[in-house]
């Protein structure tokens, strides 16, 4: 299936709208098991399997997940763009000791996933805040509060990333820790991408980019820190992976390997 990501939001790039953006209407679709979540046209959003609902389904959600790789036990996690709720579920299910925050502009993308993609109620772990992810990120209470941010926000048209500015790269480093990754979901054969790339290296250490998945997604892995890139270390933390979770791991491995 061709998945292609659109978001909701009206707004280009960083600018703030001026009015409160206007919402495609969320809507649903079920085949083979699994439930699809729209915005009123064919497009993909997000989609769960109901007899694993929090499995990540679609595979750049899995890519999603390569912080792992260096990450073991995060502390706090953030996502910018709750889609289906796919990311979200997973973080909160797998890292028990972590504190989960989703970050969605759009109050019937939230209702949807509580109601519709088994979004677990908010509780001392698990916050879900109705707001602009731009305003998250630069507000000075959240610099150096999170291991890890996940980022997958689009127009839309699928023109590229809503937020994609230096400016607003900057600001996501700085609500990272010492040692923090972002994964940011890009489309590689959009003028979009190379856009993005830049803004991201000017903001961080350094990026490194996975393969492109078969929907045309790519995920950017953007590290604080430079990382170093043990090749038997890796392995070892991917065949973990793989037996905890049952996650591809070892594809993350060789496509980090490949692009360092």
């Amino acid at each position: 299936m061709l998945i292609k990501r659109k978001s909701i939001e009206q707004a280009e790039s960083s600018r703030r709208p001026a009015r409160k953006p206007k919402f495609a209407p969320v809507t649903l679709s079920e085949q083979d098991g699994v439930r699809y979540l729209h915005f009123g046209t064919e497009w993909v959003q997000g989609a769960m399997r109901i007899r694993k609902p929090d499995w990540p389904e679609l595979e750049y959600a899995q890519q999603m997940m390569a912080w792992m790789l260096f990450i073991e036990q995060p502390q706090s996690i953030a996502q910018l763009g709750l889609g289906a709720a796919t990311l979200t579920k997973f973080c909160y299910r797998q890292f028990p000791e972590a504190t989960v925050a989703a970050v969605e502009l759009n109050a019937s993308v939230i209702g949807i996933c509580a109601s519709m993609f088994k979004l677990p109620p908010e509780d001392e772990r698990l916050s879900v805040l109705e707001m602009d992810a731009m305003d998250f990120v630069t507000d000075p209470a959240r610099h150096g509060a999170f291991d890890v941010l996940q980022c997958d926000l689009y127009d839309a048209t699928a023109r590229g990333p809503v937020l994609d500015t230096p400016e607003f790269y900057q600001a996501c480093n700085d609500c990272l820790r010492d040692g923090g990754i972002m994964t940011v979901n890009l489309f590689g054969d959009h003028p979009s991408f190379a856009k993005n790339i830049k803004a991201m290296k000017f903001a961080f250490e350094h990026v490194i980019c996975l393969p492109e998945v078969h929907d045309g997604n790519v995920v950017a892995l953007c590290f604080r820190n430079r990382p170093q890139l043990d090749k038997d270390a890796l392995a070892a933390r991917a065949a973990q992976i793989v037996a905890d979770t049952r996650l591809p791991a070892k594809s993350w491995v060789k496509g980090i390997l490949a692009a360092a």
